[in-house]
C-alpha cells in the first residue's frame, strides 16, 4: 500500500517539470485538476524511457527525482504540515534540518518504489469533476488504471498553489505521507523532545 503511494506521488510531481517538455498550453494547468490529469497522462513516456534504454537503475532514477521531481513539491509547506505547533518553535537552521531529512526520504522512499515497479503498459486516468479548492489549495481525485487493472487505484492529491500547482500530500486508502512522517516524528518528540530529534536527524543526514 506504501509503496503505491510513493509511486502515485512521484508520478504526479516528476511529471509536473517533465510537461514543459512536452509542449503543454498553460491552459493544462490552469486548474488543479486539468494539472493533475496532464501530469499524469504524460508521466508514462518518461518511465517506459528509462526502462526501453535498460537505463532504470537506482541511481538514475534517485538523479530523476532531484532533477524533475523536488522543485515541484511543497516540501516547506509539507515539512510544516508535518511539525504542526513544533515548527514555529524552531530557528530557522532547524527548520532547514527538517526539510532536508524529508527531501532525503523522499529521494529514498520513491527511487525504492520506482525501482521495484516494473510495469507501465497502460494507463488510464480521470479525475473527480468535483474538486475541492479553497484559497491556493485544492485536492483533486484521480481514478487511475495501470496495466488493465479490472480495479481502479483512487487517490487524493492534496495541491497548493505557488507560481504552478504543486503537490504537498497524496493519500491512498487513508493513508497520507504527511501523517506518515508525522507519527514518525511524534512518537520521538513526546519520548524525547523536539531537541533530541533534531540531533538524530543531523546524524542521519550525515550518513550516506
Amino acid at each position: 500500500m506504501i509503496k503505491t503511494l510513493l509511486i502515485i506521488g512521484s508520478i504526479l510531481s516528476m511529471n509536473m517539470a517533465l510537461a514543459t517538455n512536452n509542449i503543454l498550453s498553460i491552459n493544462d494547468f490552469n486548474t488543479p485538476s486539468a494539472a493533475a490529469l496532464s501530469i499524469f497522462e504524460n508521466t508514462l513516456s518518461s518511465i517506459q524511457d528509462l526502462r526501453t534504454q535498460q537505463k532504470a537503475t537506482p541511481e538514475n532514477i534517485k538523479g530523476l527525482i532531484k532533477e524533475k521531481l523536488l522543485p515541484n513539491i511543497a516540501i516547506k509547506f509539507s515539512t510544516q504540515l508535518t511539525l504542526k505547533k513544533h515548527w514555529h518553535n524552531l530557528d530557522h537552521q532547524q527548520q532547514q534540518i527538517f526539510q532536508d531529512y524529508i527531501v532525503k526520504s523522499l529521494i529514498k522512499d520513491y527511487a525504492g518504489a520506482l525501482s521495484s515497479y516494473d510495469k507501465f503498459d497502460s494507463l488510464k486516468i480521470s479525475a473527480d469533476p468535483n474538486v475541492k479548492r479553497k484559497d491556493d489549495k485544492s485536492i483533486v481525485k484521480l481514478s487511475i488504471n495501470l496495466n488493465n487493472d479490472p480495479k481502479p487505484i483512487r487517490i487524493s492529491i492534496k495541491m497548493i498553489y505557488s507560481q504552478q500547482w504543486r503537490v504537498y500530500d497524496v493519500v491512498f486508502s487513508g493513508i497520507s505521507l504527511i501523517k506518515t512522517y508525522k507519527a514518525q516524528f511524534d512518537s520521538h518528540i513526546k519520548r524525547k523532545g523536539i531537541d533530541s530529534l533534531t540531533k538524530k536527524l543531523i546524524k542521519k543526514l550525515a550518513q550516506n
